[in-house]
């Protein structure tokens, strides 16, 4: 079977690093085996999915790099969802249930109260035509429950190797609510049969859900995927991550100045037997991509470890590779101030930081005023090169007798403003002879 994976956000919120990291992996595996990878827009809660988020996910994945061979729109397919429930009702398996969510409940906490788990009971399986049509007359509307056969189902996970589970030990899962609208499962599942997509890689936290699934899949007289279920990305301290930690989307990763390179080098290593660490580009991490690499235990992500790999991928970025992002970031610079700045950039705002010291007007810096006036009366005629640093210095301590840090900081801060930074005999040519001596002196260049 040609491989065809999918993502399947819901436009109600940004992306995470946590359901980043589940497209991550289906890109690498669709690039591993050259299949394709579908973008599939779950937007069947039409009360919180908005075009507004939908765009937004698009630019994420774009601006990672996970360009998409199809999409679909799951509001756009609901012809196709009413037509297998009701060939599921024909068939007997899907059937209607009047319980409120309050009565619910309370069955819930019985069950738990008298030690038993709390599986749905099938009263509404159980009930009469007549049975309904007092319920209805009522005023209740019912929700749909998939009846599940109670057996074993079983998969070769690509991550978890073999799994098992009895789905008597299930409740019937609910796939259409009273109002009518679709729950998650049976809108997925039909669009995986259509859409023909032949593995399916996702958070652990779908595993229960993939034995229901599994059965629903057969009801609808198709065969399953295969599955890889991932270990669950979480914060430092354990917690998981969603979409409510903002600090951790990826518009937030974006703006601080992480390029996506590092993103995917963190987030492609991260539980793996994979050292962890910058990447020369993507196609590294698809060459290296294997399930059999990715551990059992949790992920753990850690912004200052982003930040460090981040670090790491710019100091061995080239040119030609940062220039977009430099750009897209407001801190457009040739290729002669990217070497020179480069190894002390964390970020793309350190970046742009140090583009504005070389290119825009800097206050006036009070320290070493005497040594520094002294200093501009000595810079040497251009052309400069990175002699030019040695040269005049040693030429600026011969004339005051500053030697050391009482020679070198006084002039790098009256020149960058900044009492560290990239070497001085990179940036000095940078800056050229009317900006250095008009710095030198006190004057805003």
């Amino acid at each position: 079977m040609a491989t065809r994976v999918r993502f399947a956000p819901s436009p109600t919120g940004r992306l995470h690093v946590g359901n980043i990291r589940s497209a991550l992996f289906n890109v690498l595996f669709a690039r591993k085996t050259g299949g394709k990878f579908l973008l599939r827009i779950d937007d069947t809660d039409r009360e919180r999915s908005t075009a507004a988020f939908e765009a937004a996910i698009k630019d994420d994945l774009r601006w990672l790099g996970f360009d998409w061979d199809e999409t679909a729109k799951q509001s756009d397919r609901f012809a196709r969802y009413d037509a297998a429930a009701e060939k599921l009702k024909a068939a007997g398996r899907l059937y209607a249930c009047y319980e409120t969510p309050e009565e619910l409940e309370r069955k819930r906490k019985r069950a738990l109260a008298s030690g038993r788990p709390p599986i749905y009971d099938r009263t509404g399986y159980n009930l009469s035509a007549e049975d309904r049509a007092a319920l209805e007359g009522q005023g209740r509307r019912p929700h749909w429950r998939f009846l599940l056969e109670g057996r074993r189902i079983q998969w070769d996970d690509a991550v978890r190797g073999a799994v098992e589970i009895d789905t008597k030990t299930l409740s019937d899962p609910v796939l259409i609510r009273a109002d009518g609208s679709y729950l998650y499962t049976l809108p997925s599942v039909v669009d995986d049969i259509e859409l023909a997509v032949s593995d399916v890689i996702r958070g652990e936290d779908h595993v229960t859900n993939t034995a229901a699934q599994v059965e629903l899949i057969a009801a609808l007289g198709a065969q399953p995927p295969r599955f890889a279920h991932l270990p669950l990305l979480t914060g430092v301290g354990g917690e998981a991550l969603s979409k409510r930690l903002g600090s951790l989307g990826v518009d937030q990763l974006r703006a601080e100045g992480i390029v996506p390179l590092a993103i995917a080098a963190l987030l492609a290593r991260l539980g793996t037997s994979e050292p962890v660490g910058p990447v020369a580009d993507f196609a590294e991490l698809v060459e290296s991509f294997d399930f059999a690499k990715i551990g059992r235990a949790p992920a753990h992500f850690d912004p200052a470890e982003l930040r460090a790999v981040n670090a790491k991928t710019l100091h061995a970025m080239p040119y030609e590779k940062a220039r977009p992002h430099l750009a897209a970031f407001g801190a457009e610079a040739g290729e002669a101030v990217w070497l020179a700045i480069r190894d002390n950039c964390e970020t793309l705002a350190d970046a742009a930081a140090w583009t504005a010291i070389l290119t825009r007007p800097l206050d006036p810096a009070e320290t070493g005023r005497a040594l520094t006036e002294k200093a501009a009366t000595l810079l040497p005629p251009g052309p400069w090169s990175e002699e030019t640093w040695g040269a005049w210095t040693k030429a600026v301590s011969a004339a005051t007798g500053k030697k050391g840090k009482d020679l070198f900081q006084p002039l790098r801060l009256a020149l960058t403003g900044r009492p560290h930074g990239p070497e001085m005999k990179k940036l000095l040519p940078l800056l050229g002879l009317e900006r250095a001596k008009a710095r030198l002196e006190g004057r805003a260049a």
